[in-house]
C-alpha cells in the first residue's frame, strides 16, 4: 500500500512539473521593461549596452531559466539552466542549497535531468549564464565565491568542472570557448565546437591531488578555495591572420591579477583543424556541481 501511495505521489509531482514548466511566470525587476515610442511594452528585447557592460547584481530579484534568449525577462542575461538567478544584498548567485520539494525547477529536472541535479535538489549543478549582447574583441571578468561543493554522485561530476567565463558563445552554446579554474585545481582554456571539446591550454594552479572520492587526507573533490572571492578575467581578441588569441587572468584576495595562460587558436592540430571561433558572440558564466555567488561583472570592448 505504502508503494502505491509512492508512486501516485511521484506522478502527481511529475504532473505538477509539466504545467509548472509550462506556464512558468518569470520574474526579473531589475529594471523596468523597455518601452516602444507608443510607450507599450517591448517583452523580451535585450539592452543595448555599449562598448562597456558592468553589472554589479544591486537590485533585488530572481531571474528564471527560460527556454530560449528570446523568453528571457532580463534584458542583459539569459539563463539557459540551473533555474535561477537570485539577486540579494548586492550579489547574484545560483539557487542555493537543496530545493523544496515543490520547487518549481526541483520538480522539472527531477524530469528532465535527475541524473546531474541529484534527482531535481540541486539545478545548481548545471548553472549557465548567458549575455544578451554580443561582443568581438574584448575583456570580460567577474568575481566568484563559493559557499558550497555539491558532492554529487553523477558521473559528469569531474575535473573538468569549475568556475569559468564564456567567450564566443554560439546560440546554441555548442560552439564557444571558455577559460577559468577547474576543481582539479588547474587554470584552463578550452574551446568547443559542434560539442566536441579541445583543450587549448592548462597548468596546475593550485596545489594538491584530486579525487573524485576522497580517501585521504592528501585527496580533495575540490582543490579550488571555498569561502572566498576567487576573480577570473580573460581577453579575447581576433588577429589580423584570423587567429584568436586568448589570455586568462586571476586575482585572489588582497591580491593582483596574476596572468596564468595564454594561447592562439589558428585552426592546428590541437584544435582538430578546426576554423577560430571569430566575429561577435555571447559572453558569460558558468559553474559545475556548487553553491556560487557573484559580484563585479565585467566586459569591456577592445
Amino acid at each position: 500500500m505504502q508503494r502505491d501511495a509512492n508512486k501516485i505521489l511521484l506522478l502527481v509531482a511529475g504532473m505538477i512539473a509539466v504545467l509548472a514548466t509550462a506556464a512558468i511566470t518569470r520574474s526579473f525587476p531589475h529594471v523596468p521593461p523597455p518601452q516602444s515610442e507608443n510607450g507599450s511594452q517591448l517583452a523580451g528585447a535585450a539592452a543595448v549596452v555599449g562598448s562597456t557592460f558592468r553589472y554589479v547584481f544591486n537590485s533585488p530579484g530572481t531571474l528564471n531559466e527560460a527556454g530560449s534568449m528570446n523568453d528571457s525577462t532580463s534584458p542583459y542575461w539569459w539563463l539557459n539552466s540551473g533555474g535561477e538567478l537570485v539577486l540579494q544584498s548586492g550579489l547574484g548567485e545560483t539557487m542555493q542549497g537543496t530545493a523544496s520539494l515543490l520547487n518549481k525547477w526541483r520538480l522539472a529536472y527531477a524530469l528532465t535531468n535527475p541524473l546531474d541535479t541529484d534527482g531535481g535538489a540541486h539545478p545548481q549543478n548545471l548553472f549557465r549564464l548567458v549575455s544578451r549582447s554580443t561582443w568581438n574583441n574584448y575583456v570580460e571578468s567577474a568575481q566568484f565565491y563559493i559557499v558550497k561543493d555539491n558532492f554529487s554522485s553523477s558521473p559528469n561530476r569531474n575535473q573538468s568542472n569549475g568556475l569559468l567565463l564564456f567567450n564566443r558563445y554560439t546560440g546554441d552554446g555548442q560552439t564557444l570557448y571558455y577559460a577559468g579554474l577547474r576543481v582539479d585545481g588547474t587554470a584552463v582554456i578550452k574551446k568547443k565546437i559542434n560539442g566536441i571539446y579541445y583543450t587549448m591550454a592548462q597548468k596546475q594552479i593550485f596545489p594538491g591531488t584530486y579525487a573524485i572520492n576522497a580517501a585521504t587526507s592528501t585527496q580533495s573533490e575540490d582543490l579550488l578555495p571555498d569561502g572566498e572571492w576567487i576573480g577570473i578575467k580573460d581577453q579575447v581578441v581576433t588577429n589580423a591572420n584570423g587567429s584568436v588569441t586568448i589570455t586568462l587572468w586571476m586575482q585572489l584576495p588582497g591580491g593582483a591579477w596574476q596572468q596564468l595562460l595564454q594561447t592562439t587558436d589558428a585552426g592546428g592540430t590541437n584544435v582538430g583543424g578546426t576554423p577560430p571561433i571569430t566575429g561577435a558572440h555571447y559572453i558569460g558564466i558558468r559553474t559545475d556541481f556548487m553553491d556560487v555567488q557573484f559580484k563585479n561583472f565585467s566586459a569591456q570592448a577592445l
